[in-house]
C-alpha cells in the first residue's frame, strides 16, 4: 500500500524513470514554473550519480527549515513522496504559509502523480494521507486549488471534504479541514 514519506534516496530509479515521464509530457521546460518543473530543469542532470541524488534529496527535505537557504519568493515547504515499496509514484509539497501569490494561485498543498500512475486514486490518497501532516504543521484549513478546466484535480480535492470557496482568473479555491 502506498505512503507518504519523506524524500529517500532509497528510490532512485522509479524517481528517475518518474521523471523522464514528466518530462515527456512537457514539465521541466519552457514556462512550467511549478516546483516539479524547475527542479527538473535544475537538477536533473546529476540525478544519475548517486551521490548528487542524496545531494537532491537532503536539499528538498532542508526545505522544510525556516532558516534554509531558498529564493525570496519560496516559503518553508515540508515534501513528502508517494512511495510503494521501492516505487516513487509522485510528490506533494505543503507550504508552511501563504504569500499573496500563494493565496491567490497556489495554496497550501500542490502534487503531482507520474503519469503512468494516474487515474488510479493516487491523488487522492496522496492529499488525504497529507492532511494530518499539514495540521501538525498548524495548518488547518488547508488551501488547496487547481485549474478550472481540471475535473480531476477538482474531484480529487472535493473527495478529500474541499469546499470551494471561489474562482479567482483560471485558478479554483478550495478549503479543506485538516481535522
Amino acid at each position: 500500500m502506498p505512503q507518504l514519506t519523506l524524500p529517500t534516496p532509497a528510490v532512485p530509479s522509479s524517481f528517475l524513470t518518474a521523471m523522464v515521464e514528466f518530462r515527456d509530457e512537457g514539465r521541466g521546460v519552457g514556462d512550467d514554473r511549478t516546483m516539479l518543473g524547475r527542479d527538473i530543469s535544475e537538477y536533473a542532470g546529476g540525478w544519475r550519480d548517486p551521490a548528487a541524488f542524496r545531494d537532491y534529496v537532503g536539499l528538498v527535505r532542508d526545505q522544510a527549515r525556516d532558516e534554509a537557504p531558498r529564493p525570496a519568493w519560496l516559503v518553508p515547504s515540508t515534501t513528502l513522496w508517494w512511495v510503494e515499496g521501492d516505487e516513487y509514484l509522485g510528490r506533494l509539497a505543503i507550504r508552511h504559509r501563504l504569500t499573496p501569490h500563494l493565496l491567490e494561485y497556489g495554496g497550501h498543498i500542490g502534487y503531482d502523480i507520474r503519469p503512468s500512475a494516474r487515474r488510479r486514486g493516487h491523488a487522492t490518497a496522496m492529499l488525504g494521507a497529507s492532511l494530518p501532516w499539514a495540521r501538525e504543521l498548524g495548518i488547518d484549513p488547508v488551501l488547496v486549488t487547481c485549474d478550472n478546466d481540471n475535473v480531476g484535480s477538482r474531484k480529487v480535492i472535493e473527495g478529500n471534504g474541499g469546499v470551494l470557496e471561489d474562482r479567482r482568473g483560471v485558478k479554483l479555491r478550495f478549503w479543506v479541514p485538516a481535522s
